[in-house]
């Protein structure tokens, strides 16, 4: 049987079957760990394949719910904002339904993120120090909130404290989950940058009712939720800048912060801070030892893990799954930035036989 987020209706806001968008999203794989999880201590890591999703990311999810809520109000325009996968998922989907989709993208989105949005049709606006500072940030978001409901409008931001309704279309990775392994995992790890994938993850597992901790992954330089999740705080804490390189982690504001800290906690769950530099390597690990080619956002989570492990936070045998959030080919500036990659030229046969004979042999 198909499995999609529609399988998962009952969990999903009403829409019409006739209103209903469909492109492929959801029921991604499950695969479990060939050689990572060995190699740091777990028997049973397993990752989820977001990165196979139609244009390359978790956020078809939203987009698939969102735009189908739109299609059923009858709805032309969309008017969003986006750090790279949102707006690729909403310029896809409007596309399809043939609505118009105008962008507001944060300060330094990739390239491919950017493209990828163009060829769909989307309009793109981007805005110095959006998503990076926490005072433009919040001043554009009170601009398109203001212009929206002059216009009557939603604000697709692919956060519950905007769109809860359409983030519902994410939970339905937790009940993939849950499905696709014989019992519910111990631990699921969760990037975060505004925090709406990790309360996603939080809510599927309070309405699955499962006995999963959730945890949330950091960047050091956008630690607005991690810390004050480990630490006891009650409250999410904005940075006036974020300064990580992780793409689609710079969300300097709060946003859905105060909602992971509360549910996380409910949850059992921890907070783990992470440096860029860790990410890299692991996301290098990830294409290298598991043939796994997501962007750097999708190994966060997995970052977390090793740090777990570490700080004796979970044992071998424990059950922990890391989401892979996004392709690889979405972030191709941070692998010629991080890996030095030698360049690849013609040569001549012979040159050519000559090196084969060196590999080889």
């Amino acid at each position: 049987m198909l499995k999609t987020i529609w399988t998962y209706a009952e969990h999903l806001p009403p829409v019409p079957d006739a209103s209903r968008l469909y492109l492929g999203e959801g029921g991604t794989p499950l695969v479990k760990s060939r050689y990572i999880g060995k190699a740091i201590g777990l028997d049973h890591l397993y990752f989820k394949l977001e990165n196979l999703n139609p244009t390359g990311s978790y956020k078809d999810r939203f987009a698939s719910v969102l735009v189908s809520q739109m299609r059923a109000a009858g709805q032309t325009v969309c008017l969003a904002t986006s750090s790279g996968n949102t707006g690729a998922a909403l310029s896809a989907y409007c596309a399809a339904a043939g609505i118009q989709c105008v962008l507001v993208v944060v300060d330094g989105a990739p390239l491919p993120k950017i493209r990828q949005m163009q060829l769909y049709g989307a309009e793109i606006l981007m805005v110095s120090d959006f998503g990076k500072s926490a005072q433009v940030t919040g001043h554009v978001f009170a601009k398109l909130t203001e212009l929206c409901q002059m216009h009557q409008l939603p604000l697709p931001i692919s956060a519950f404290h905007y769109c809860p309704s359409a983030m519902q279309g994410v939970q339905t990775m937790v009940y993939e989950i849950m499905e696709q392994l014989p019992q519910a995992p111990n631990h699921i790890f969760s990037p975060a940058g505004g925090g709406g994938l990790t309360l996603a993850m939080g809510r599927g597992v309070v309405s699955a009712k499962a006995a999963t901790k959730v945890h949330c992954v950091q960047p050091e330089g956008n630690d607005t939720i991690a810390s004050a999740l480990r630490w006891g705080q009650e409250k999410a804490i904005p940075v006036d800048y974020s300064t990580t390189r992780i793409s689609g982690l710079q969300v300097a504001n709060v946003i859905d912060g105060n909602e992971v800290v509360n549910t996380c906690r409910q949850l059992g769950g921890r907070g783990y801070v992470v440096t860029d530099t860790e990410v890299f390597n692991w996301h290098q690990e990830l294409a290298r030892r598991e043939g796994i080619f997501g962007e750097p956002a999708g190994a966060v989570a997995l970052t977390g893990v090793v740090q777990a492990l570490r700080l004796g936070e979970l044992s071998p045998s424990d059950v922990v799954v890391c989401p892979i959030t996004g392709s690889g080919f979405k972030d191709m500036n941070a692998v010629e930035r991080n890996f030095g990659l030698p360049d690849v030229s013609a040569i001549s046969i012979a040159e050519g036989l000559g090196r084969i004979e060196q590999f080889i042999s």
